[in-house]
C-alpha cells in the first residue's frame, strides 16, 4: 500500500447563500482544491452528500458533479453516511490512492439546506436513525442527544453549563474565520439563556442550518510532499441508542479511533490539533472522551476549565467547530480536513496552534451510528 498525500483543500464560505446551487458550491469548492495543488489531473472523484435525494430530490450527484466541474465521462460516485459522509469519502479515496488504483482522486462534499422548510430539513437530518424503530416516533436528532445530555448529567454529576461551554468555546476559536458561519464570540450566559431545542439541549448549543462545499485532492505521497495521511478508519456501531450497551459510549467513535491511533503508531498524547463532531454540545463532549482525550465523565470538566483551547493541553476545533465554522452535512467532515491541512501548513493566521505536527479530524454520523478518523502529519 502506497502512502498518500494531500496535495490541495479548497471549501466555500458556509452559510445561507440562497441565490446558488448545489452544483455551484461544489464546483467553486473543487477548482480551488486543484488551484491550490496546481495540478489539473484526476482519475477519481467521491462526491459526499447527506441529503440531496431529500432535499432537492436529486440522485445521481457523482456523474452530475464531474459535469459541474467540466469533467464528463469522469468515475465519480456519491457517497453518503449520513452526516459522516465526508469523512467517509474521504477515507474511500484515501484507499484508492493507497491501493494504486488511482494516482489522483478528488474528494468533495456538499449540502444545501437553507432552502427548504425547517420541517423538511429536520425529517431529513433524522435520517441516519433506523425509521422503522426510532424516527417514527418523531424523536428529532437533537431530541436524542438530548437524551445523552441528561443522562451524562445524572451518571457523571455535569451541570448543564459545564457541556454548554463546548458551544462558547468554539466560538471563540471562529473569530475572524473568514470562512465561518457565525464568527463571534458567544458567551455562557447567552449559551444558557437561549430558548430550549430539546431539554436539557439549548439553541445556542445546536449547529444551525448551512450550505458549502469543500474539497479535497489526493496522490501519492511522493508526488506531492507536505501533508501525509497517517491513518483514515471508518467504524459503526447500532443505530438505535436502545441497542447499545451503555448509550454515553459511542463505540463507532473508539473504534476508529482506537484504529486510527494503530495505523498512524501514535497516541492521543501525540495529536497537536483535533476536530470533532459538535453539532451538539454533548456529542463533542462525547467524542472527545472516546477518542481518548479525556476521561469518560470528566471531558465536560476539563472544556468548561480550558482544555480544548487554543492555548489549552488539546486545541479543538480550531475554525469554530461545526457550531461556529458551521455544519453542511455531507461536507462537514472535508471542511474539518481542509481546517486541519491549514493548521500544519502554518497557514491558519490568528487561529494558528503553534508548532502544530499532528492533526486527527473525526466526523460522526446520527448519534455515533457512523464515524471516521482522519490522521494527517506535517512531512
Amino acid at each position: 500500500m502506497r502512502k498518500v498525500a494531500v496535495a490541495g483543500i479548497g471549501f466555500t464560505k458556509v452559510g445561507e447563500p440562497w441565490e446558488r446551487n448545489v452544483k455551484e458550491l461544489f464546483a467553486e469548492a473543487a477548482m480551488s482544491a486543484l488551484k491550490d495543488a496546481a495540478h489539473a489531473e484526476i482519475d477519481q472523484l467521491y462526491v459526499a452528500n447527506m441529503m440531496g435525494a431529500h432535499l432537492q430530490g436529486q440522485i445521481g450527484m457523482g456523474a452530475m458533479m464531474a459535469e459541474a466541474i467540466g469533467r464528463p465521462g469522469l468515475p465519480a460516485v456519491r457517497i453518503e453516511a449520513g452526516q459522516a459522509s465526508g469523512g467517509v469519502a474521504f477515507n474511500e479515496g484515501v484507499k484508492a490512492v493507497a491501493s494504486g488504483l488511482s494516482d489522483w482522486v478528488l474528494v468533495g462534499g456538499v449540502e444545501k439546506m437553507s432552502d427548504l422548510l425547517p420541517e423538511a430539513v429536520t425529517t431529513a437530518l433524522t435520517g441516519p436513525e433506523e425509521q422503522e424503530y426510532t424516527a417514527y416516533t418523531g424523536v428529532t436528532k437533537t431530541g436524542l442527544s438530548a437524551i445523552l445530555h441528561r443522562l451524562y448529567n445524572h451518571e457523571y454529576g455535569a451541570t448543564p453549563e459545564e457541556i454548554g461551554w463546548f458551544a462558547a468555546r468554539g466560538h471563540d476559536n471562529a473569530v475572524g474565520v473568514a470562512h465561518a458561519q457565525f464568527p463571534f464570540k458567544l458567551s455562557i450566559e447567552r449559551v444558557m439563556t437561549s430558548p430550549m431545542e430539546a431539554d436539557p439541549i439549548r439553541m445556542m448549543e445546536c449547529a444551525a442550518v448551512a450550505d458549502g462545499a469543500a474539497a479535497v485532492l489526493l496522490c501519492p505521497a511522493e508526488i506531492a510532499t507536505g501533508i501525509e495521511v497517517a491513518a483514515s478508519t471508518v467504524a459503526t456501531d447500532h443505530l438505535s441508542l436502545a441497542s447499545r450497551k451503555n448509550p454515553l459510549t459511542l463505540e463507532a467513535v473508539k473504534k476508529a479511533g482506537t484504529k486510527a491511533y494503530e495505523m498512524a503508531k501514535v497516541k492521543p498524547k501525540d495529536i497537536d490539533i483535533l476536530e470533532v463532531t459538535d453539532d451538539t454540545t454533548i456529542d463533542g463532549v462525547l467524542s472527545l472522551e472516546d477518542l481518548g482525550f479525556a476521561e469518560k465523565g470528566k471531558g465536560a470538566k476539563l472544556v468548561a476549565q480550558g482544555y480544548t483551547t487554543r492555548t489549552g493541553e488539546m486545541p479543538t476545533n480550531n475554525f469554530g467547530g461545526l457550531k461556529a465554522r458551521g455544519n453542511p452535512v455531507g461536507a462537514t467532515g472535508l471542511y474539518q480536513i481542509a481546517e486541519t491541512v491549514i493548521q500544519l501548513r502554518g497557514k491558519a493566521g490568528a487561529n494558528q496552534v503553534l508548532d502544530a505536527k499532528i492533526g486527527m479530524a473525526q466526523s460522526m454520523a446520527g448519534v455515533g451510528s457512523t464515524c471516521s478518523v482522519a490522521i494527517l502529519r506535517r512531512v
